[in-house]
């Protein structure tokens, strides 16, 4: 009883966390059935506290802290509690979907490159990178919305694969400007001098742009539990690429492109339109 009381404060400790670092994630996650939105703000958890190890604590050794960080977890994996409970949730979650841990060493492994690669100068490197940084994500969240479905996890795995790898994307061309100038990565291969030109901009719109046409195609086959949740997301996304996708060139350099929350509530307006009318 007393263990069970920790394992849900450590699921409100990834819950709050998840609410604090992003208000666009924690309000999709809203939109999936109760049931699984807790084991989604664990995964969260975990990969966000990797994610800020290597991109934001800037004054301490990142790659003892994160090497600390995996220990702990696979501690937490042999033993069954970590008394760190973002990682006592996430470790939770990972036994009772089965997630794989050679997902979570592909995510762990690219967060290290984070620690000395500044740049991607093939495009084979880019794509390793985004595996294991967003595509090994989108799995592991596949795993709880299917909750231990292999035959399904097998057919909608590309899906996720490729909606992971369009977030990733877009991510790195909104945050251009922090990556170049405070952490001094470029992740788009075949930049001239590592310098964004309206050609590569056309390049990447269109690359990301065929992923989400393919992601979507996986949405619709998602169980009705999660496809809501994910469908909010894919939208949020879509439109922040519309947005890069009609920005200047200098502004996407020299800003960071945001959706209005007053669009935001417009854009999950119409994301339940479009669930209720069955359009996905």
């Amino acid at each position: 009883m007393k263990k069970k009381l920790y394992d849900n404060v450590s699921y409100i400790c990834s819950k709050s966390l998840t609410k604090e670092y992003s208000t666009s994630f924690s309000l999709a996650v809203k939109m999936l059935n109760k049931n699984i939105q807790l084991p989604i703000h664990a995964i969260y958890g975990f990969v966000r506290f990797s994610d800020e190890i290597v991109d934001s604590f800037h004054n301490f050794d990142k790659q003892t802290l994160l090497n600390e960080f995996e220990t702990e977890l696979k501690t937490s994996l042999e033993r069954g509690i970590s008394l760190n409970p973002i990682l006592n949730s996430f470790q939770l979650v990972v036994k009772q979907y089965n997630i794989g841990y050679d997902l979570i060493e592909a995510f762990l492994n690219s967060m290290r490159l984070d620690l000395n690669k500044s740049d991607y100068k093939s495009t084979q490197e880019y794509e390793n990178y985004i595996y294991g940084s967003a595509d090994v994500v989108g799995l592991m969240c596949l795993k709880v919305f299917l909750n231990g479905d292999l035959e399904e996890y097998e057919k909608l795995k590309p899906y996720a694969q490729k909606l992971g790898s369009a977030f990733q994307k877009v991510n790195f061309l909104r945050d251009l400007k922090d990556d170049t100038e405070e952490l001094n990565r470029s992740y788009f291969p075949n930049l001239e001098h590592n310098h964004l030109t309206d050609l590569n901009k056309l390049e990447i719109i269109n690359d990301i742009e065929s992923d989400f046409k393919y992601a979507l195609i996986g949405i619709k086959l998602l169980p009705k539990g999660s496809k809501f949740g994910v469908y909010t997301a894919y939208i949020y996304y879509r439109k922040l690429l519309i947005k890069l996708k009609n920005a200047h060139i200098e502004e996407i350099k020299n800003n960071r492109i945001r959706v209005s929350n007053a669009s935001k509530a417009g854009l999950l307006a119409k994301s339940y339109l479009n669930y209720k009318l069955n359009l996905i």
